[in-house]
């Protein structure tokens, strides 16, 4: 005798489970609003809230949020300060200059990156670096690298980053001739791959990348996807080939440092590099950096900045597509200031190029790499200036991004203008004020604070510490192609495409997905 079980009165009870935590949520938001806390963006589905509408759209979820400005006791309109659910976490969004400063000036003690970020970076960089170890430790780090960067190395970087940027040009055939179209996103994506394992690694480091470290890099890459900010285990096959090619690259890096080692110190004919740099090091009570962290190190920060580079010269070449007036005054700019034909591109010389200067900060400006940086609260906080106390239960949200195209603080916000930075001073262009452990103060539009609408390169203890390299290697590649070619969009194509959020990962940082040419002539 076979026993029939209807799976109707399963289903009905999911159903009715489901609709009631509709109703719940519902409920939750129209009747209990707490008053001390920041508004809730409505949302009819719990946990999910309004993670696909951020996902897809950051900016315009930002701005329609933004334009229903609180007011009195409504408290279905938001303002500046809001809170949505992203993933059943309640994300509290700090907009504006003001909100970047709450957010990034934010104490230690008070508001913690490494809660948010350790998840997703451990397993691509390694462990016992970044985020991967106590504060005090990671501070020590980044001065490490820092003291790498002094202007003796880049002096040596821009030589370097020109020679590899002149043998891209020379290697690729759709570069040869008097007319031809380059795939704008993969081809710079691979150039400042190559500049930057080169200047900043060590000619062992950019020589395999023509062979072994090519696919592990790749692989290391995707790991940076959403889903591992919750589920950075899961048995993905992504994330499988994401450890064995952490291991591996690790391994790459532990030989090079072991080789360099037994030859018995620097020789002369060698150039400075940040591994040289680092093996050099000792933490404060005296050890020297582990030759694992070194090599972790080293593969946190050539993925660290690798997809700002690469989306953030790839909009640079696009927009100047799109104005070839801005690039005959950019090759007139050269003449004037370098010299006619091929006078050699120095360090002192690039400091002088101040039209180049604004066209790489007005291409971050634009298109800033990152829309969106959080930091889980530790304690209960209050916002100065609202009637908010945002609970440890939240994280903090602030996007420099978005006030860097909010009207109010400049005018014509969606047009690539680099005349517009005419009447800022060069000083405060090449700002690179990131002493973590100091408090910051207001400085404008461009200053060394955090109470600013422009940070590409974020504020206060985290603010990325590669901004000066990142100047050097955007400007000298672009000087070059400048030098070399004349820049226009392919017929039929006007402006510059769209970003597609939907393909990235929308919590980190966001990848330029699309496939758009420029013609070379």
């Amino acid at each position: 005798m076979l026993e029939i079980v209807s799976k109707v009165p399963l289903v009905v009870g999911v159903a009715a489970l489901l609709f009631l935590l509709v109703v719940g949520n519902l409920l939750k938001q129209v009747l209990f609003k707490d008053p001390t806390k920041p508004p809730v963006v409505f949302h009819w589905i719990p946990f999910l809230g309004s993670t696909i509408v951020y996902g897809r759209e950051p900016f315009k979820f930002f701005e329609d949020c933004q334009k229903k400005r609180a007011s009195g006791a409504d408290r279905s309109q938001y303002g500046d300060v809001f809170t949505f659910i992203l993933l059943g976490k309640p994300t509290t969004v700090c907009l504006g200059a003001s909100g970047n400063n709450f957010v990034l000036n934010g104490k230690h003690r008070e508001l913690s990156a490494e809660e948010v970020y350790s998840p997703l970076t451990t397993p691509v960089f390694g462990t016992d670096v970044v985020f991967d170890c106590p504060n005090e430790k990671f501070i020590q780090q980044k001065r490490f690298v820092k003291f790498g960067l002094t202007a003796d190395a880049f002096r040596s970087y821009v030589d370097l980053i020109a020679l590899e940027t002149e043998e891209f040009i020379a290697k690729r055939s759709e570069l040869q001739g008097t007319n031809g179209i380059l795939d704008v996103p993969p081809a710079m994506a691979e150039l400042t791959i190559y500049t930057a394992s080169r200047s900043l690694q060590g000619k062992e480091v950019r020589a395999q990348f023509d062979s072994t470290i090519a696919d592990l890099f790749h692989d290391l890459d995707m790991g940076f996807t959403p889903i591992n900010f919750m589920l950075p285990w899961a048995p993905l096959p992504r994330n499988r080939a994401r450890d064995r090619a952490h291991k591996k690259m690790a391994q790459v890096y532990m030989e090079i440092i072991q080789q360099r080692r037994l030859q018995g110190g620097k020789k002369e004919t060698d150039t400075e590099d940040m591994i040289w740099n680092l093996m050099g090091c000792k933490y404060k009570d005296g050890q020297p950096i582990p030759d694992k962290e070194i090599a972790h190190m080293m593969i946190a920060l050539l993925l660290g900045g690798h997809h700002s580079s690469s989306a953030t010269i790839s909009y640079a070449m696009l927009q100047m597509a799109s104005n070839p007036a801005i690039v005959e005054e950019l090759y007139a700019e050269q003449v004037r200031v370098l010299g006619p034909g091929d006078a050699p591109l120095t360090y002192e010389g690039l400091q002088k190029l101040t039209l180049l200067a604004f066209t790489v900060k007005e291409t971050l400006r634009l298109h800033n790499p990152v829309h969106s940086i959080m930091r889980q609260v530790k304690v209960p906080l209050f916002m100065e200036g609202t009637p908010y106390v945002i609970p440890p239960s939240h994280v903090v949200m602030a996007s420099p991004a978005s006030s860097a195209r909010d009207p109010q603080y400049f005018p014509e916000p969606m047009t690539w203008n680099p005349h517009r930075w005419e009447a800022v001073k060069r000083e405060d262009i090449d700002d690179n004020n990131d002493d973590e452990e100091e408090e910051d103060n207001t400085k404008g539009l461009t200053g060394k604070g955090s109470n600013s609408p422009y940070l590409p390169f974020g504020g206060g203890r985290h603010r990325c510490i590669g901004e000066r390299f990142a100047y050097i290697q955007l400007g000298v590649i672009l000087a070059l192609f400048v030098r070399n070619f004349k820049i226009k969009n392919v017929a039929g194509v006007k402006g510059t495409p769209e970003t597609d959020f939907s393909v990235s990962c929308p919590f980190f940082l966001y990848v330029y997905a699309f496939q758009s040419n420029a013609n070379l002539e």
